[in-house]
């Protein structure tokens, strides 16, 4: 895993956690400067793939 896959993994997983620690996800979102659509395609990728789907992944070309 590269340095910037790491980077990813780190700054969701302090999202996420900031979340869960104050219980409010609307003012974590606000705090971080991210949409809630955001916050829970993060929470659901982590909680299906583990800390591999919170690597940002480059779109394919079609």
């Amino acid at each position: 895993m590269d340095q910037q896959a790491q980077r990813d993994i780190n700054r969701k997983l302090k999202v996420l956690n900031h979340a869960k620690d104050s219980g409010n996800v609307s003012k974590t979102c606000r705090y971080f400067g991210i949409a809630r659509t955001t916050f829970y395609e993060w929470k659901n990728n982590y909680a299906e793939k583990g800390e591999t789907g919170l690597i940002n992944s480059k779109p394919f070309p079609v």
